[in-house]
């Protein structure tokens, strides 16, 4: 059975999806949305996709449609989700699931009731030096004591990856401290019983806080230490230390390296190297076995139960 698949955003992400869903077989992308109707049409063409729109109510509308995948702004991320559910369809929605505790809750609620796949596009648990790390700790090989994180960006203007302009604002809380907050509890095997943020500044234009400092600690004592920042003029993107019992291990984007900065091999780890790509191949997967996914949206909804009160927290400071 071919997978037939509405891709919701084709702005980079969008394209990524794209891109790793070009690796799997049997699936198939028969819709593409997005804001920008000449826009879409040019990604379509080059994806061989045939069916375009601006409003995702078509592509819910097409029976063939088993699957949909969502790269559109944070702030419609559960509202979208829950249309594909009451649709029918299986969803998986990128990080993060909501911006609005509330809307998450609502979100996995219909997912229990309707029993498809609803799926959130936490990468971290896939890339393949997390993996890694994530097998050590399985195998009673490793056990988190300390993660220390740096998520750092230069964005003082609203643009995405792709140097264009963006509709809508990105957030340090709820959008790239998730990858991290779900990551600490995945990799720990532990829930975050404390957690702790403060902030800097808020941008006079974007209204969002430029840099923050999260305090995480886990249930079995583990701790972890996030540092996030739009402000930071370079080297860009997330870098994780793991500090353990038997090990110090350093991950930046897919590569992975000892305390010592010695490389380990991680190409072995899954069928790919690419993060996207085996989050796609669950998302896939979990439909044709009937099962819930890694990174499902009931696995990461306590991630955003801890930024909901970090926001409280923020707020009331």
């Amino acid at each position: 059975m071919t997978i037939k698949v509405a891709l919701a955003g084709a702005g980079a992400f969008g394209i990524k999806h794209l891109d790793g869903i070009k690796n799997i077989d049997g699936v198939e992308v028969v819709s593409l949305i997005s804001r920008d109707q000449a826009k879409t049409q040019e990604v379509a063409d080059k994806y061989g996709i045939k069916h375009v729109t601006t409003d995702l109510a078509d592509s819910l509308a097409m029976k063939e449609v088993d699957a949909v995948i969502l790269c559109t702004p944070t702030q419609m991320h559960a509202s979208q989700s829950i249309a594909c559910l009451e649709a029918g369809k299986h969803v998986q929605v990128e990080i993060p699931l909501c911006d609005i505790l509330a809307d998450g809750e609502k979100v996995v609620a219909l997912q229990k009731q309707t029993g498809l796949v609803a799926m959130c596009g936490h990468t971290r648990r896939f890339n393949p030096s997390h993996q890694y790390v994530h097998k050590k700790i399985t195998a009673g090989e490793f056990n988190i004591q300390q993660m220390d994180v740096q998520t750092y960006f230069f964005r003082r203007t609203n643009m995405n990856a792709l140097g264009q302009a963006r509709s809508w604002t990105d957030h340090l809380l709820w959008h790239h401290a998730a990858h991290t907050v779900d990551l600490f509890a995945y990799q720990a095997g532990s829930p975050i019983v404390k957690a702790n943020a403060i902030q800097g500044p808020i941008h006079k234009d974007l209204g969002i806080a430029m840099d923050m400092s999260i305090q995480l600690q886990a249930a079995n004592g583990a701790i972890c230490t996030l540092s996030l920042s739009f402000n930071n003029d370079g080297p860009l993107g997330t870098f994780f230390r793991y500090i353990g019992d038997t090990a110090t291990y350093i991950a930046r984007y897919d590569d992975l390296v000892n305390g010592k900065e010695e490389k380990i091999d991680v190409s072995k780890v899954d069928v790919s190297m690419n993060g996207i790509e085996l989050q796609d191949r669950e998302f896939f997967a979990a439909i044709r076995e009937g099962r819930e996914p890694n990174a499902s949206v009931a696995q990461v909804l306590p991630c955003y139960q801890v930024l909901h009160n970090l926001e409280l927290q923020l707020n009331a400071g």
